[in-house]
């Protein structure tokens, strides 16, 4: 054999030996090392898991009172992997189960069909999670509806009724507390890419407020049953099988005989400011614990039904919920709406005040209008007030002292070129009452309100600087009016600086400057306890079944001494002014309550869906008793006009509940903590809190 010969028979060995061991490792891989991944996805090619869902843990009010529960219901749902299977895709079986649920075949389509498979201007209560696991069309099916689905299995194929837990919202004493509670959904595939949270496809989980926010401890562990399929999904046997374990129950600081009182008062505020001839689209109302921060009531309107979810929204309800034209009842008011806060504001601006060294005892100017530039901001209605002291001015809620004091201080700050050392009184007290950033309370989705600052200017100004400068290219035709035209010159040219204008408007809450309702009544909480700032907590305990505490929720405190006690003094005694001889003088008249707070009327610039200007935001923003307060009470009414004769009257309706206050008397047994916020816990009953059962439906 020649050289040549033995080379490539060589050559052809390492080959084969390369190939073989290559074989091997990969042989060794796939059977030992990854065995254990590939035996699992080899059985969950053959493998189903069937859930048997927790019972989840009640929420009840501070004193027991169940405000959601689970309670036994018949849900039919429908078997997409099946029903796609018919001819006819199943059309004829979803309107004969719509014609039984008393749903339209629209809805009921619509409810089981993927997000993804229908237009986005079409898919309004579509299904979020996947074809795979049962989409129930209706949760409160009667038990005939649910015999003639079992009885009829040829007319039903793919339809199945059975009894679950179902989520209850019910209104003992006559609250809703939509925006508060939340509500529960399925899992959907968004859901299930949180790998930490450990979801199965047929489970409920919560997906707004303390539904959401506390799910881990309510929802408790779902029963879990493995089984192994042949290829004609027929069940071979059983693989696995584990019992539900009940949720945790959430105790809150909510009242429920407050949260209806507060709720009653915020819709007749709405309904008598579009008496007055206000749009009034929407408010909010908030009840807090001064010394604790604990939320004793909390309010949005318009509401809607919680049970919906449960029973299944319609196309109707799903669209109904974010539409302008019905007020947006999705949007949580307190905590989301966002809106200029108006001379509620002035007690920041008592607190620049003082530190810039203005004396609150002196007295000051109140004329109809300030010159500031080449422009006159005027005095509410134009009025002036003669020479008045500081005390007097919030009680009248004078706007000019407040606009020439704000002037003074921006041209000491050096105006448009602005000192290194500048003070910033205003801003400053602003950011050390924590506005401009959310207060967190313990519910999802809060907005941050807006505090325009220097900071926020330039960033602001950088995000837009492109528009202003090519603003003739890039606005609307109907946009290109002069006036707006030299607006945006001047933003081009310096819109991050801060004008004379945006300070003297930032002094009364106008302007750019934004708040929410629950960081409104953090503030004036801080201005009643003397200057600490507590964390708003709606939640009190998490207990077990069994009444073991899991998680105790404490006062948390934020800041302290955002307030001297001069400053104290002087508030306390200004926003009771406005109550006794001011602009809320009227609505509190004979009312035995010290209240102190202060009105606001928001201007908003901005325009109605239909075109039309947009209404002046009514605000009250209050605390009391003033010689020992005790809670903080904010209104707000978008669009409602003037704040004292509608927002005021409503915070007055609250507090008569709070206090017992019949025919201009306080009935003590009336008063709803005759004996302070509880701090003790209440005892839950199992009986009124869950149900530990489901009731077995079986065909006759």
């Amino acid at each position: 054999m020649s050289l040549r010969s033995r080379l490539n028979l060589v050559i052809v060995q390492a080959l084969i030996i390369s190939l073989m061991l290559a074989l091997t490792g990969r042989l060794f891989y796939l059977q030992v090392a990854a065995g254990i991944k590939y035996r699992d996805a080899a059985l969950s090619i053959q493998s189903r898991d069937v859930v048997n869902p927790a019972i989840r843990g009640a929420i009840v009010d501070s004193s027991g009172i169940p405000l959601v529960m689970d309670r036994p219901g018949m849900v039919i749902s429908v078997d997409r992997s099946k029903i796609d299977k018919l001819p006819d895709k199943g059309a004829a079986v979803l309107a004969r189960v719509a014609k039984l649920v008393g749903k339209t075949p629209e809805n009921v389509f619509v409810g089981t069909r993927l997000c993804g498979e229908l237009p986005a201007s079409q898919n309004a209560g579509c299904w979020k999670g996947t074809r795979f696991q049962p989409i129930p069309v209706t949760r409160t099916a009667t038990k005939e509806q649910a015999l003639k689905v079992l009885e009829n299995s040829d007319l039903f194929p793919g339809i199945s009724a059975q009894s679950v837990p179902v989520r209850s919202y019910p209104s003992m004493a006559g609250e809703n507390g939509a925006h508060v509670l939340g509500y529960v959904g399925s899992v959907n595939e968004t859901d299930l890419l949180d790998t930490s949270k450990d979801y199965y496809r047929e489970e409920t989980i919560g997906k707004d407020g303390l539904e959401f926010q506390y799910d881990k401890y309510l929802r408790g562990r779902a029963g879990i049953k493995t089984v192994i399929v042949d290829r004609k999904e027929a069940v071979t046997k059983q693989a696995i099988s584990t019992q539900p374990v009940a949720g945790f129950n959430l105790v809150t600081n909510l009242d429920a005989r407050l949260q209806a009182a507060t709720e009653k008062a915020l819709e007749s505020s709405v309904r008598r400011a579009r008496s007055l001839g206000n749009r009034a689209d929407g408010g909010a109302a908030i009840v807090m614990d001064v010394n604790s921060g604990k939320i004793l009531a909390l309010a949005s309107y318009p509401a809607y039904d919680p049970n919906i979810w449960q029973v299944g929204l319609t196309v109707k309800q799903a669209k109904d919920l974010f539409s302008e034209s019905t007020g947006v009842p999705a949007l949580n008011r307190p905590l989301q709406g966002m809106y200029a806060p108006a001379s509620t504001f002035k007690s920041v601006s008592v607190v620049a005040a003082m530190e810039a060294g203005y004396d609150v005892n002196a007295y000051y100017k109140c004329p109809a209008k300030v010159q500031i530039g080449n422009r006159e901001f005027a005095n509410f209605e134009v009025k002036s007030q003669g020479t008045i002291n500081m005390k007097r001015a919030i009680a009248v809620s004078c706007d000019t002292i407040w606009y020439q004091i704000a002037y003074d201080e921006w041209v000491r700050d050096g105006g448009l070129s602005p000192k290194s050392g500048l003070h910033d009184y205003f801003f400053t007290a602003a950011r050390g009452f924590g506005l401009g950033k959310v207060t967190g309370i313990d519910l999802p989705s809060e907005a941050s309100g807006r505090l325009p600052d220097r900071q926020w200017k330039e960033r602001f100004y950088q995000q837009n600087k492109d528009f202003y400068c090519n603003f003739k290219d890039r606005a609307k035709k109907s946009d290109l009016t002069p006036y707006l035209i030299e607006i945006a010159r001047e933003n081009c040219l310096d819109g991050n600086i801060v004008r004379a204008g945006d300070a003297v408007n930032f002094s009364i809450g106008q302007g750019d400057t934004l708040m929410t309702p629950i960081q409104m009544t953090q503030l004036y909480a801080a201005i009643a306890n003397g200057g600490t700032i507590y964390k708003p907590e709606v939640a009190r305990a998490v207990v077990k079944p069994n009444g073991e505490v899991v998680k105790e929720i404490l006062p948390q405190v934020l800041e302290t001494n955002v307030l001297s006690k001069k400053a104290t003094k002087f508030l306390h005694g200004a926003l009771r002014a406005v109550v006794t001889e001011g602009t809320a003088a009227g609505v509190f008249s004979g009312f035995p309550i010290t209240v102190a707070g202060k009105t606001g009327t928001g201007q908003d610039l901005g325009k109605n869906k239909d075109g039309s200007a947009k209404g002046d935001t009514a605000w009250f923003s209050s605390f009391a008793p003033v010689e020992n307060p005790k809670y903080a009470v904010v209104m707000v009414v978008s669009q409602g006009g003037f704040g004292a004769s509608v927002s005021a009257v409503g915070v007055k309706d609250i507090y008569a509940a709070l206090f017992g206050v019949t025919g201009g008397k306080v009935d003590p047994a009336k008063e709803i903590f005759p004996n302070g916020v509880p701090s003790k816990l209440p005892k839950i009953d199992p009986k009124n809190a869950t149900l530990s059962t489901s009731p077995k439906l079986e065909k006759p």
